[in-house]
């Protein structure tokens, strides 16, 4: 999600001066898929859109909730408690923390910041407890999809059970889309977001949008 440059360009309402001060551009892993994306957007109807929430905050953290200490630093810098019943989502006033294992979360930053900003503060938060907290903001990237056709285009390369009354607000769930590992989110009765890979943004990008057309069109 960013590069090694001289070269600092604002993006996603990071400040290019914040990006200036950390020596880095931030590139887009869609970037590949743009005109497409954006091809999309132009068009995109009511029955199924797609846009990137590029530039959040992604960290990958294991703990141990049975450890009082654990869970009350984790919720001194996060703004809530890990969720502790499997495939829900707990959300913070700038954070929200999706469950991954029984010791194991993803929290994502609610609109874009600076890369690297929640890591050190709970990684210094965690000192002596059995945990570890690593930035994996590079690797992954954030996708919102929504509109009256959204469960039907997923459903044609998921498979989970997307119906509303099974898989709503307040859910999550590891599985795949076609041939990209994503962690499933949904945010509205026709709203989801998807957690992918950097190196599944492309395929996913143009996956996804084959998939919409024919249901969309």
């Amino acid at each position: 999600m960013w590069n090694e440059s001289n070269i600092a360009t604002s993006a996603a309402g990071v400040p290019a001066s914040d990006a200036r001060k950390r020596g880095v551009r931030l590139e887009s892993p869609f970037i590949g898929a743009a005109d497409l994306l954006n091809a999309h957007q132009a068009r995109a109807s009511e029955h199924f859109v797609m846009r990137e929430r590029a530039f959040l905050d992604l960290v990958n953290v294991r703990g141990d909730l049975s450890d009082p200490a654990f869970a009350d630093a984790f919720e001194g810098v996060v703004g809530c408690c890990p969720p502790a019943a499997p495939n829900t989502v707990a959300r913070g006033a700038a954070y929200d923390v999706l469950w991954l294992g029984p010791d194991e979360w993803l929290v994502r930053s609610n609109e874009p910041v600076p890369a690297g900003v929640l890591e050190p503060k709970l990684a210094q938060a965690i000192v002596g407890a059995y945990a570890a907290a690593v930035d994996v903001g590079s690797g992954y990237t954030v996708v919102e999809i929504s509109g009256g056709r959204v469960r039907d285009v997923l459903a044609r390369g998921c498979p989970l059970d997307l119906h509303p009354r099974v898989f709503k607000p307040g859910q999550c769930a590891q599985s795949h889309y076609f041939k990209a590992s994503i962690v499933l989110v949904p945010t509205g009765v026709e709203r989801f977001e998807v957690v992918l890979r950097r190196s599944f943004a492309d395929y996913f990008c143009r996956i996804m949008l084959d998939a919409a057309a024919p249901l969309t069109s």
